[in-house]
């Protein structure tokens, strides 16, 4: 029972961690700073080759590793900036018709850590 309780409480650690750790969406495109674009935490946002212009195939596992960089309700797309909409109806931040992700192994603001992720195919966001 002791174990069953520890593991327990290491899962709900880990899924409020989670959550605490997804950006909510936003109704602006994402900043640059430092010549990359960021989240409004100042986290990295990437993209990734095995996206299409204006889809991303970046689902289930992926997207809870590379958060997509959602947008809010009512949000407008403008210049380079579009909306796409993903599998599951979310709608997304994307540049140039790219998709844009957070990476949660980036413990902090201005880690770079997914550059070059799974063999070269993701990429800081610039």
């Amino acid at each position: 029972m002791k174990s069953f309780l520890a593991t327990a409480a290491i899962l709900a650690a880990f899924v409020a961690g989670s959550a605490l750790a997804a950006e909510p969406a936003t109704a602006t495109p994402p900043a640059m700073k430092n010549g990359m674009f960021v989240t409004a935490k100042g986290m990295t946002l990437y993209t990734f080759d095995k996206d299409t212009a204006g889809k991303s195939v970046c689902n289930g596992p992926c997207a809870t590793n590379w958060p997509p960089a959602l947008v809010a309700d009512g949000a407008k797309a403008t210049g380079d900036w579009t909306i796409v909409t993903r599998d599951d109806g979310t709608k997304q931040w994307a540049y140039k018709g790219k998709p844009l992700y957070a990476f949660t192994k980036d413990a902090k603001a201005g880690d770079t850590t997914g550059d070059g992720f799974l063999n070269g195919a993701w990429h800081v966001a610039k």
